[in-house]
């Protein structure tokens, strides 16, 4: 027999594991019930710079543990992204606003952005072959030396 059992007694009952049942009851009906540290971190400095700014932290949460909505950290992160989607990728390593209204200014930007890229690559690459040489010494050292070890235990009688 398996070790899952069915609690209750209507017609939809569930098996469930040992282990299974205690966790949702810990959990509740869904994951998003639990504090974060996110969460509480936000709360507690909310109540210390503006009372109403932890109070509303807490109702968003007693809010979101009734509907089973996304937890706090997951929403900020989502509003942050959509702030950040309003900023065009210039190039690959940083931000910038995605233009000035002048003609001329942004078509140099660009120009010097793609000009920095260009020499970024250069570099990287660079530093890729010189990766590349250092191994090629290491594997030739070591081949030498493994040699060596070799030749030595074939003399040995």
């Amino acid at each position: 027999m398996g070790t899952a059992r069915t609690y209750g007694g209507s017609d939809d009952a569930r098996a469930y594991a040992p282990g299974e049942w205690a966790n949702l009851w810990r959990r509740g009906r869904s994951c998003a019930s639990r504090w974060t540290l996110f969460e509480l971190a936000t709360m507690v400095l909310g109540f210390m710079v503006f009372w109403p700014i932890g109070l509303a932290v807490f109702a968003y949460k007693m809010w979101q543990r009734k509907s089973g909505a996304d937890d706090l950290q997951t929403v900020v992160t989502a509003k942050w992204n959509e702030a950040r989607a309003s900023w065009t990728r210039s190039s690959g390593w940083s931000w910038s606003p995605a233009g000035t209204g002048n003609a001329a200014f942004d078509q140099w930007k660009a120009a010097e952005l793609a000009r920095l890229e260009a020499e970024r690559r250069k570099l990287e690459d660079a530093a890729r072959e010189f990766a590349e040489f250092l191994d090629n010494i290491r594997h030739a050292k070591d081949r030498e030396e493994f040699d060596r070890f070799m030749a030595e235990r074939r003399a040995k009688p």
